[in-house]
């Protein structure tokens, strides 16, 4: 079983996201943080394979968030999540640990199935 965190500050992005997941993915289980202090917890509690990240969260920046999960949870895949498409940040993103980097705006499902599917195989 597939174990999803979504960590993001935005509530009605997040639930979307939450919702799209579930009617494509019925048998993982999807957990959600609006924040860094329950983002923690949830990684030491929830124990994701995968985890959704805002790159700005409240008085965080979700890459160093990212680099702080990675460094104890190297296990755990992040997808970086943000509406800003800049090669800069896709290049942070990949040195501070996460596998992929999202844009908002242009939700790819295809390519987020298929790395669904490889956590699941």
């Amino acid at each position: 079983m597939v174990r999803i965190l979504i960590v993001e500050d935005n509530v009605s992005f997040r639930q979307s996201l939450k919702t799209i997941l579930r009617l494509r993915f019925p048998s993982i289980v999807i957990d959600e943080a609006a924040e860094r202090n329950e983002a923690l917890k949830k990684v030491d509690t929830f124990f994701p394979d995968l985890i959704f990240m805002d790159m700005h969260l409240p008085g965080e920046n979700g890459l160093l968030l990212t680099q702080e999960i990675k460094k104890d949870h190297p296990e755990i895949i992040v997808c970086i999540l943000t509406s800003y498409d800049l090669p800069q940040y896709r290049e942070t993103a990949l040195q501070c640990g996460a596998a992929c980097f999202i844009v908002k705006d242009s939700l790819v499902w295809k390519e987020i199935e298929a790395l669904i599917r490889a956590i699941t195989n």
